[in-house]
């Protein structure tokens, strides 16, 4: 929470510190927007500070300060960042921004006079791929597997867990160590600053950031020589297109996506044509709740011939 105290204005800053201990530990979004209250979110409630008849309100010129405590003083350095409205920090946790967009040539250019941040405090969490491990894999090979579940679900906290146990091995299960490629469209599953992977990974991990997805799975594919690539919520038909590619490249996918089963995503036209043509074998399921997840074997009439191991 280092890193995130540091781009806090200092008022808010003070009231976030007069939290218990606990509560702090267990923050997963601080959302400030002008004239109205600071709000946190932890796993279990969501609540203004401080907590009384007068919270406090973030102001314009608190908005102000803050941008330029983000921008480390010179706002024309996030100018890519605002194109896309986030930026990540050290530490790997990400602002997220709204106000008025800037336009140009049909594209956008900017956010200007931002009125809303959303502190996503990005927390690694260690072992929760270790029970889904035995059934990602068969003799020897990881199997391409497909990530379901809502917004806060965990799917890239159990993605990123589940890169950084390939990438280092599983010797119970007698898997060596691969070769990982990470495509990180928005930063999250590496939290990349200047490049810089700012979460824990093996020693055999590739990363593009803010790369999109459908180009970079080629890129890495072409210039890293992955055994296994990671990609976080896809849905574009170019996304099914380059996970095709890959898949026939011979390289192992593990991909996420929104959804709250696997009947749900299968009413999307892309997720759909993957699933009925074979080119994932599992699929797990993941609980909003409970963030825990049911891993569904994926036993299909329709195979991708010389593509999917059984």
């Amino acid at each position: 929470m280092k890193e995130v105290f540091q781009v806090l204005p200092e008022k808010i800053r003070k009231i976030i510190l007069k939290l218990p201990e606990k509560t702090i530990n267990e923050i997963e979004e601080i959302r400030l927007r002008v004239n109205r209250p600071v709000e946190v979110r932890t796993h279990t409630a969501t609540f203004v500070v401080p907590n009384s008849a007068t919270p406090f309100i973030f102001i314009e010129s608190d908005s102000a300060l803050m941008l330029s405590l983000l921008s480390q003083h010179s706002v024309y350095r996030l100018e890519e960042e605002l194109k896309r409205g986030y930026i990540t920090i050290s530490g790997g946790h990400r602002v997220g921004l709204a106000g008025r967009v800037v336009m140009e040539k049909g594209e956008v250019k900017g956010i200007r006079d931002i009125s809303s941040f959303n502190i996503r405090v990005a927390r690694q969490k260690y072992g929760v791929a270790k029970s889904y491990l035995t059934q990602l894999q068969q003799r020897g090979n990881w199997c391409h597997t497909l990530i379901i579940g809502p917004p806060k679900s965990g799917k890239t906290t159990l993605l990123r867990d589940i890169a950084r146990e390939i990438s280092k091995g599983v010797g119970s299960l007698k898997v060596e160590a691969k070769n990982v490629g990470i495509i990180d469209e928005r930063s999250e599953i590496a939290g990349s600053v200047k490049g810089i992977p700012q979460h824990d990974f093996g020693v055999k991990v590739d990363i593009l950031d803010s790369c999109p997805k459908a180009e970079g799975l080629m890129m890495m594919i072409r210039s890293m020589s992955p055994e296994v690539l990671v990609v976080d919520e896809i849905g574009r038909k170019e996304d099914g297109d380059a996970i095709m590619e890959a898949v026939h490249a011979g390289v192992t996918i593990f991909a996420s996506v929104h959804g709250d089963c696997l009947e749900d995503v299968k009413a999307r036209p892309t997720i759909a044509s993957l699933i009925e043509l074979g080119f994932f074998q599992r699929a797990i399921e993941l609980n909003v709740h409970s963030k825990r997840g049911i891993v569904k074997k994926l036993d299909l009439k329709k195979r991708v011939s010389g593509v999917i191991r059984t």
